[in-house]
């Protein structure tokens, strides 16, 4: 038993030699999309600087994922699915509006309230 695993674990590993060298083409392929993330913070006419802090990660990070060194991942990639699409719902949680009083700690806060 150990001979046949071993030898279908020799082809498996030659088919992928042949896929990367283009001698063999792949039985399926899946392809994951990633964000245009300079296009995203475009749409949203801010800095790197501005876009970095509104989603909460590095100017770093985000130069990363502009330029294609590194992918955004997990719940990152999820938000910036979100800002791509519904801009003003992420304006809407970033942005407080002026019109909104702050969360009161003891009693009514409403500006104009005693």
């Amino acid at each position: 038993m150990k001979d046949e695993l071993f030898n279908d674990l020799e082809a498996s590993v030659q088919e992928m030699v042949g896929i990367l060298r283009g001698e063999v083409q792949a039985s399926r392929v899946t392809v994951v999309d990633s964000p245009d993330v300079k296009r995203i913070r475009d749409g949203y006419h801010l800095s790197q600087g501005e876009f970095a802090a509104m989603l909460g990660i590095s100017v770093k990070t985000l130069r990363n994922w502009e330029q294609g060194r590194r992918r955004p991942e997990g719940p990152a990639r999820v938000l910036l699915r979100v800002a791509a699409r519904h801009p003003r719902a992420v304006w809407d949680v970033v942005r407080p509006s002026a019109r909104e009083p702050e969360q009161a700690t003891n009693g009514d806060r409403r500006p104009g309230a005693s």
